[in-house]
């Protein structure tokens, strides 16, 4: 099984989660950005409604001591400060021929009027014209207005400030309260929306659970159908399709039980009238004779191997135990010797005990054993050997013949493939089954079932098994070879580590 990244009810809560902080989050931002804007525009209304205010106070007011109109722009400005004060975050102040003179009565954010170079900015601003400046206490919005009296050659000017920082300090804060409440939101929001989930797939996940155990088990299991919604649709099709399934499983299994009786059946027959008939050496009859039992341990021996493919993908192909790969290989090379006179080797083995099948494992090495002496001569080396490597259990058998040529590697493994005709000079010697059987029996252990070059020259056939529960003591399954694949199995007990 093919590992996950994220389950999807994680998907569906994070994609929920994404939206909803999207619908937050845009509004927040689009309505920090048009405070401010809305506010920027409101401070330059202000600063020009107060020089528009400075201006009608020059035409229409006079000095409050003499009644007379204003002769000097200061006076002017000092008695207009004094009766005009600015609003909340905004100050006025004077600059008479480059120099600070009066400022506007009230706190004031900060004291630009002491600031000699903010000063003399405003002695050399010749328009009218709205600009910023920044000082420390943030951005600053700002006018000059120059300020000309009859008969008075002095520069004087109104400097009009408008703290525009300051004034967003009420709008900042409710944009972080927005986003505080919009956090706890997606937090409440996460929280219901995993619990949603959830049940609304815990259908799906019972799908999933009880499709594991009819891996693993039979076909039995049925899933409850309540309601009449897409998930309880989805259980009673599911259900239905495990009907369908455990028919097929069925009839597949009496078929194969009725094929495997009546094939043997004729064969047993054959093969027992063939021994009641006279024996006369050298005659052609004998010669016939011996030809005919060649070709029914040949056809037994198709038969079995189509039987045990057939049986390859049912859940109790395997019986798995914990095995010994030192004692699986030693008597897998032992047996092989039956084989052919060939020099059979034990090239290593890893000292470990894993969980696997070991009489699965052992007729697949027999396979490969034999198909080793097929395709080799007396005199030549086959051998045998296991390694634990990246908690993976290699085993493979290796020879010396002439090796499987790179492009028939991978078609060598499939059903009814015989990589010998495809190799000038060399005949068919079966029908393709013996690989296709190694291949399922690795495949059944969650493996693989390779062929590569040897190191000396000829064909290393390799086994390639996840390596469960590897230990080096314990109690193993020793492997009933009379069996012949109903997964029996003796227990016995290691008295100590493996040798």
């Amino acid at each position: 099984m093919t590992g996950r990244t994220t389950s999807a009810r994680s998907r569906i809560v994070g994609w929920m989660l994404l939206l909803l902080g999207a619908a937050l989050a845009v509004p927040t931002f689009g309505i920090t950005i048009v405070w401010q804007a809305e506010l920027d525009r409101q401070i330059d209304a202000k600063l020009l409604s107060e020089a528009d205010k400075l201006r009608a106070f020059a035409r229409n007011s006079r000095d409050p001591y003499t009644g007379d109109r204003f002769t000097s722009g200061g006076a002017l400005l000092t008695t207009f400060m004094a009766v005009h004060r600015p609003e909340r975050n905004a100050a006025f102040f004077s600059v008479v021929d480059g120099r600070a003179d009066r400022r506007s009565p009230g706190p004031a954010p900060a004291r630009l009027d002491r600031d000699p170079e903010v000063v003399a900015l405003m002695a050399r601003t010749s328009d009218t014209r709205l600009r910023w400046l920044d000082s420390p206490a943030g951005k600053v919005r700002y006018g000059v207005v120059p300020v000309q009296m009859a008969g008075d050659h002095a520069d004087t000017r109104l400097v009009l400030l408008s703290f525009r920082d300051q004034e967003l300090r009420q709008e900042r804060h409710m944009a972080r309260l927005l986003l505080l409440s919009g956090c706890f939101a997606l937090v409440v929001a996460g929280l219901a929306s995993w619990l949603v989930a959830g049940r609304v797939l815990a259908p799906i996940r019972l799908v999933r659970q009880t499709a594991e155990r009819i891996s693993e088990t039979d076909l039995s299991q049925r899933l409850p159908v309540r309601g009449s919604d897409d998930v309880a649709a989805l259980a009673e099709t599911f259900n239905h399709m495990l009907d369908r399934l455990s028919g097929a499983f069925t009839a597949q299994r009496r078929f194969l039980d009725e094929v495997a009786h009546e094939l043997r059946t004729p064969i047993t027959v054959l093969r027992g009238h063939l021994e009641l008939m006279e024996e006369t050496p050298d005659s052609p009859r004998e010669q016939t004779r011996t030809l005919l039992f060649d070709e029914l341990d040949r056809m037994r021996r198709i038969v079995d191997d189509l039987l045990l493919l057939a049986r390859a993908e049912r859940p109790d192909f395997l019986a798995p135990c914990r095995t010994s790969l030192t004692d699986l290989v030693v008597d897998t090379a032992a047996k092989a010797q039956a084989l052919g006179p060939r020099r059979w080797t034990v090239a290593e083995v890893a000292d470990v005990s894993v969980r696997l099948d070991g009489q699965r494992i052992t007729q697949a090495l027999m396979q490969l054993a034999a198909n080793a002496v097929s395709h080799t001569e007396e005199g030549d080396t086959i051998e045998v050997g296991s390694r634990l490597r990246r908690g993976r259990a290699l085993l493979w058998v290796a020879d010396t013949g002439p090796g499987v040529p790179p492009e028939h590697r991978e078609q060598i493994f499939q059903c009814f493939y015989q990589g010998d005709a495809a190799v000038p000079g060399r005949a068919a010697t079966g029908i393709g089954l013996g690989l296709a059987l190694v291949r399922e029996i690795a495949q059944a252990h969650d493996g693989t079932a390779r062929v590569e070059e040897a190191a000396g020259g000829g064909a290393r056939f390799v086994i390639d098994l996840p390596a469960l529960h590897p230990t080096t003591e314990g109690t193993l399954c020793e492997q009933d070879p009379d069996s012949r694949g109903r997964g029996t199995h003796r227990r016995v007990r290691r008295k100590g580590p493996a040798p």
